[in-house]
């Protein structure tokens, strides 16, 4: 069996970080979101992987590698354009051959996994298995109506009036019958090839598709809150570690990871936190669930609830909580007169100051 993590897309939600970055590697508790679901994969007994990029594949392939850091043979597979979620498994079609496979978005959190999803697909006659889970809101995903036998007998994308709660997650497993289907559908009205109709289209010529749900906790982090939850939902199980300098006058409470190289002096540390190698805390508060990459400095600053990727630079500034800082940001106090906010913002920002 193998597997076909999707990489691609333009991470619209996570801009402006995703203007120069991928979103699949915004970091989760220091790690990428990929990495999570590369790990995954393996877990559950698959080696050959295939992954699809696009514009920020450059980025994946030095980040990933080959694979074997996961235990994994890496193939990549460039996506011309984001053209739906099926024309990643058309373009695949050499890699994948006649081989079942798991399909994975790379942006995707899932606590448990997918050993589960495998195992079910592999011990099931059906050509196709799809993950499943129950959402307040299906009128913003796809939606599945199951038979009798947890079988899906249809499929609605983003429906007004939803006939179950049960929401499609980025996660599937297919027979090569998949390939027919892919081949068979049309765009939709958005341009794309939808992976929703490739799977209607194995429904409406007969045949068995059946529903696994999640067991765990699942998250699309392709928003802000998103992210933070998925971050929590981590710092909440790590174990304490302090692998750099902590001073005298520093209180470290919680699980806190402090990586080597990270220097905390006359600083409070609140876990569950993960503070990243060469990282620099002086005269600072971080709070829990808050995860602060490697290289950064925070002095005199008050951090909590936020994830900050690597060499950025918090400085004379409280308090922050709930937000996503990048690389290479500098967050500082003005000094002086007239008391004043100074902005450099790029596009698709959002900022909120107390007035």
């Amino acid at each position: 069996m193998k597997a076909l993590v999707l990489a691609g897309g333009k991470g619209t939600r996570l801009r402006p970080l995703t203007h120069t970055s991928a979103k699949q590697l915004v970091p989760i508790a220091n790690k990428p979101v990929l990495f999570y679901g590369l790990e995954a994969i393996r877990d559950a007994g698959i080696t050959s992987v295939g992954i699809i990029v696009g514009d920020t594949g450059r980025e994946v392939r030095e980040v990933v590698g080959d694979g074997s850091a996961f235990g994994l043979d890496v193939t990549y597979i460039e996506q011309e354009a984001p053209l739906g979620l099926a024309h990643c498994v058309l373009i695949a079609r050499e890699f994948l051959a006649d081989d079942p496979f798991v399909m994975y978005l790379g942006d995707n959190f899932l606590v448990n996994g997918i050993t589960g999803l495998v195992d079910a697909f592999r011990a099931a006659d059906c050509d196709a298995r799809i993950l499943l889970t129950r959402v307040s809101e299906p009128q913003y995903y796809g939606v599945a109506e199951l038979g009798p036998g947890g079988e899906i007998v249809a499929l609605e994308e983003k429906p007004e009036h939803p006939r179950s709660d049960l929401a499609i997650v980025g996660a599937y497993a297919f027979s090569p019958a998949i390939h027919e289907a892919v081949r068979a559908i049309r765009p939709s009205t958005r341009g794309e090839l939808e992976i929703t109709d490739a799977i209607k289209w194995l429904i409406d010529t007969g045949r068995r598709i059946q529903s696994h749900l999640v067991t765990g906790y699942w998250k699309d982090t392709g928003r802000l809150q998103d992210m933070l939850e998925c971050n929590r939902i981590v710092l909440e199980t790590i174990e304490p570690v302090v692998g750099g300098t902590v001073d005298g006058l520093s209180d470290i409470t919680g699980r806190v990871v402090i990586a080597p190289g990270a220097v905390v002096e006359g600083s409070i540390i609140r876990g569950p936190v993960v503070i990243g190698a060469d990282t620099k805390i002086v005269h600072s508060y971080v709070g829990p669930y808050t995860s602060i990459g490697e290289g950064c400095v925070l002095e005199d600053a008050e951090v909590d609830y936020s994830i900050v990727l690597g060499d950025s630079v918090i400085r004379g500034v409280s308090r922050i909580t709930h937000s996503l800082i990048g690389r290479n940001v500098q967050v500082t106090r003005a000094t002086g007169l007239p008391n004043t906010h100074q902005l450099m913002v790029g596009d698709h920002s959002r900022v909120q100051v107390h007035a």
